[in-house]
């Protein structure tokens, strides 16, 4: 499945293109202007199942860097200041990675 299936290429290219500075990146203003913010529980969790590389039902540290490059290939690599920040906002139980539950509360609040 690719993520264009879920949200639009065009609203993809804007995102990416707010964000393109490094520590410019702000996961709601992202999620915003991709469209996330508006769809549904379960296309959120078909994102995620994207995002989360490895298959392991988690969307590691070191995945989360690539973050930008999942949604575009062009896309740089988050910063670890970026990343840091993006693993605190959304890792509700301290266990170093993103849940599916985690994302979609991050995404839809």
């Amino acid at each position: 499945m690719s993520l264009t299936s879920i949200l639009s290429a065009g609203a993809i290219d804007s995102a990416i293109k707010d964000c393109q500075a490094p520590d410019s990146f702000c996961h709601k203003k992202f999620f915003q202007l991709c469209g996330l913010t508006k769809k549904s529980p379960q296309e959120v969790k078909e994102v995620f199942r994207v995002l989360d590389n490895d298959g392991s039902g988690f969307i590691e540290e070191e995945e989360l860097k690539f973050f930008l490059q999942r949604f575009s290939s062009g896309a740089r690599v988050l910063t670890e200041k970026e990343t840091k920040a993006f693993l605190s906002a959304a890792d509700d139980d301290n266990d170093g990675k993103i849940g599916a539950q985690e994302f979609q509360t991050l995404v839809l609040s």
